[in-house]
């Protein structure tokens, strides 16, 4: 843990025994990434008036240049800021000016309210985006001033780390750490919004597989979460500046932490083009770019959806001649991504075992993608690596326009470490994962390339075991070694019994021994 997370994490104290988890989590990153926007503009602000500098001042001076030209011509200042930056915090509202008033406990409640206000009137990439920091919650305090007084002492605690003094992407690994740590504590609400980035690191991995040099690079996640699935594929790349995110989540709280997450990780807004939308309703996206070189999913499983008849007509599911099952979502999510897969492209989705071997409709589609030769890889997770759910799962990789139908085996589901609450996938068993993904080939025990003509035999079930053989023989035995162990063992019992009775006889007896004394010899006699 770097300092900056540990930092960070600690901040969290003060609302640790007010909420939990899944609650203050909304305070505390909504508040980085407020002091993370207010902060950058004073930089900006700085550079703008006296180039880069090698070290900045401190915030004082920063602010203090902000002022001059806030005095000396407002608008300039505005229209500078929101051109470089796309947004322009109000000097009153700036994260440093609501810590001034923190530290002369001048701080009100209704400061923080306006100053989200403000921010989320500038452009769709910051409408709504600080609705679920309710501050007006009874959990803060029972009045007013005691939620003042809370949120102030958050804001202080925050205010004395510094977010720019680290090189790279720090910034926004450490806000991915604090969701992490987050999900941790959240139990099953933590599925809604995150994916362990082992898992995360293995689909992104091998979807960019042969699509390392592209630019523009298109990804789409239909089922986001905070982002971060999608934000892997940067490290895969050659040029991760050239990423577009496309991202889709219905739980709105979520949907505003994907989009923090992304500006964080200093994402254009450009770039980015999130919906906050069921992808299991109406079509999204269906205007251009609608096909992707990557799609990268972790759904809730086997979720409810409405599975209407509408559906079958469905350029997304009409060709499969069935639906997902209402209790059961898997496979329309699965399609839904599949279909936004770009010809070229390369799609990972994690599923429960259960799409590999269920029938009725379930069994219906799988037997067409494997027809088209859509399922490329079937990969088996450990048990229990997921927050809120210990189940395991496999993940999917798909392709489309395949010359073979063969499918690669692999079975990773003894490979982690165990840790107290969960199991991880460290980084040897990625590589392993991966390596195994590259070979496409047999390997014992492990992994396992099924032509057609094998799948069709196992009537179109991908459950892994039947492809691969994981059985352990057991030691055979020696039942005449075993026989002559045993007779040695009774030998050297019945001396220790003769020498024990010796001794017994050498003791010297009293009226009061004598009764225990024989009653003892008569036991091994």
């Amino acid at each position: 843990m770097s300092r900056l997370e540990q930092q960070l994490w600690a901040s969290a104290d003060i609302l640790r025994g007010k909420m939990d988890a899944s609650e203050y989590k909304n305070y505390l990153l909504g508040l980085v990434f407020y002091k993370y926007l207010s902060d950058l503009e004073l930089r900006a602000v700085y550079e703008e008036a006296n180039g880069k500098p090698d070290e900045y001042p401190s915030r004082d001076i920063q602010f203090a240049e902000l002022m001059d030209w806030f005095n000396d011509d407002a608008e300039e200042l505005k229209n500078t800021m929101r051109r470089k930056l796309g947004y322009f915090i109000e000097p009153q509202y700036l994260f440093f000016m609501l810590r001034n008033k923190a530290s002369q406990y001048e701080f009100q409640i209704v400061d923080l309210q306006s100053a989200f206000i403000e921010l989320s009137r500038q452009g769709e990439n910051f409408e709504s985006l600080f609705d679920d920091v309710d501050l007006n919650s009874t959990k803060l305090g029972s009045h007013a001033q005691q939620k003042s007084t809370t949120i102030m002492e958050v804001i202080k605690t925050l205010d004395e780390i510094d977010l720019f003094g680290h090189e790279g992407d720090v910034i926004g690994d450490a806000y991915e750490y604090l969701i992490a740590q987050f999900a941790a504590g959240a139990g099953k609400k933590a599925g809604e919004f995150y994916t362990p980035q082992a898992v995360s690191k293995i689909i992104s991995e091998i979807v960019s597989i042969g699509q390392e040099e592209l630019a523009p690079f298109h990804i789409y996640d239909p089922a986001m979460g905070s982002g971060s699935l999608m934000l892997n594929i940067r490290q895969f790349l050659s040029n991760p500046d050239k990423v577009y995110y496309h991202g889709q989540e219905l739980n709105t709280t979520t949907y505003n932490l994907a989009r923090m997450n992304l500006i964080l990780h200093n994402v254009n807004r450009e770039q980015m083009r999130l919906n906050n939308g069921d992808t299991l309703d109406a079509d999204w996206p269906t205007n251009e770019p609608f096909l992707f070189n990557a799609v990268v999913m972790n759904p809730p499983y086997s979720a409810n959806w409405s599975a209407s008849d509408k559906f079958l007509s469905d350029p997304r599911f009409e060709r499969y001649g069935k639906l997902a099952p209402k209790s059961k979502a898997d496979f329309a999510f699965l399609l839904h991504g599949y279909y936004h897969l770009k010809d070229s492209g390369t799609m990972g989705i994690v599923l429960p075992h259960g799409v590999l071997f269920r029938g009725a409709a379930e069994g219906v589609i799988r037997k067409v993608l494997l027809e088209i030769g859509a399922i490329v890889a079937v990969i088996g997770l450990p048990a229990n690596i997921f927050y809120g759910t210990g189940i395991p799962t496999v993940v999917l990789i798909l392709k489309k326009n395949r010359a073979s139908r063969d499918v690669l085996f692999i079975d990773a589901s003894n490979d982690y470490e165990k840790q107290k609450n969960q199991n991880t996938l460290r980084q040897q068993d990625i590589l392993k994962i991966v390596d195994a993904y590259k070979r496409r080939e047999n390997i014992v025990k492990y992994a396992h390339l099924a032509n057609f003509d094998e799948i069709v035999a196992n009537d179109y079930n991908l459950n892994i075991p039947r492809y691969i053989d994981t059985f352990e023989e057991e030691e055979q035995i020696d039942i005449v070694a075993l026989g002559r162990e045993m007779a040695d063992l009774n030998l050297q019992i019945k001396k220790k019994e003769t020498d024990f009775l010796a001794l017994l006889d050498e003791l010297a007896v009293t009226d009061e021994t004598k009764e225990l004394i024989e009653a003892t010899k008569r036991i091994f006699v």
